[in-house]
């Protein structure tokens, strides 16, 4: 008699690269309700738990049976999608240039999410370009230190430094950095903190992030996406698009 054998092949990756749902990571937070007009008129809108604070799921349903949508923080995204673990996601342009990621090709601005990445230093301190132009290092607290690097590197200085990530304002009163690197919408947290904005780095939107291998094994579908937010945009343009239109004009 003939005693089965065991099945020996390898279980079957569940990974996003598989053919079931194309999977879109979200960052949690301001993005997030930022985008929900967008994804509702796209036909991507996720199962109302996914916009609310209470639910612990992290994986969720939308109205297109073909796309499930992941619930990440706003640095994970780029990863995600960069790694395979998704197929497309949104992001803001500091995360991209932070990480530089090949994998990743990035077809859309969506204009939402806007705002800076600018230095900042305590109020009480002048702010002066030459004495900058002499300085050969200065400590720096940020949670983006390739783009603080590359800033103060073109102008001839070393930034050292103080790599958190988060409450930056916090480093210069307690002496751990003179300047800090950070995400700035209002201001009004630094100015809270004793601290105010002195150069803009880059201004940022968020984008519609791809993965390039994702692309090329399911260009359909993945088009199908980029589309579905190009028409919702076209649409509902964001405030960020007519400012743009407003100053071209």
């Amino acid at each position: 008699m003939t005693v089965p054998q065991p099945d020996l092949q390898p279980e079957r990756s569940s990974g996003a690269q598989d053919r079931g749902p194309l999977v879109l990571a979200l960052p949690k937070g301001r993005i997030l309700k930022a985008v929900t007009p967008l994804l509702d008129k796209a036909g991507m809108a996720p199962s109302p738990d996914c916009l609310g604070d209470d639910s612990r799921k992290l994986r969720f349903p939308t109205q297109n049976p073909n796309l499930d949508v992941v619930r990440v923080r706003s640095f994970d995204v780029a990863t995600f999608v960069a790694s395979g673990g998704a197929h497309v996601g949104i992001c803001g342009a500091d995360v991209l240039m932070e990480f530089d990621y090949p994998e990743i090709y990035a077809p859309l601005d969506l204009g939402i999410g806007g705002c800076r990445v600018s230095v900042a230093q305590p109020s009480s301190l002048p702010h002066d370009p030459q004495e900058w132009a002499r300085w050969s290092e200065v400590r720096v607290a940020t949670k983006y230190p390739a783009i603080t690097r590359r800033f103060f590197a073109a102008r001839g200085i070393n930034a050292n430094i103080v790599h958190l990530h988060g409450a930056m304002e916090l480093a210069p009163m307690l002496g751990l950095s003179r300047l800090i690197v950070d995400l700035v919408d209002t201001g009004s947290t630094l100015r809270a903190n004793g601290l105010r904005e002195v150069e803009t780095i880059t201004h940022i939107t968020s984008r519609l992030i791809v993965n390039r291998t994702a692309l090329k094994t399911r260009p359909e579908e993945i088009s199908a996406i980029i589309n579905g937010f190009r028409s919702a945009m076209e649409a509902a343009p964001s405030a960020a698009q007519k400012i743009k239109a407003e100053q071209s004009s």
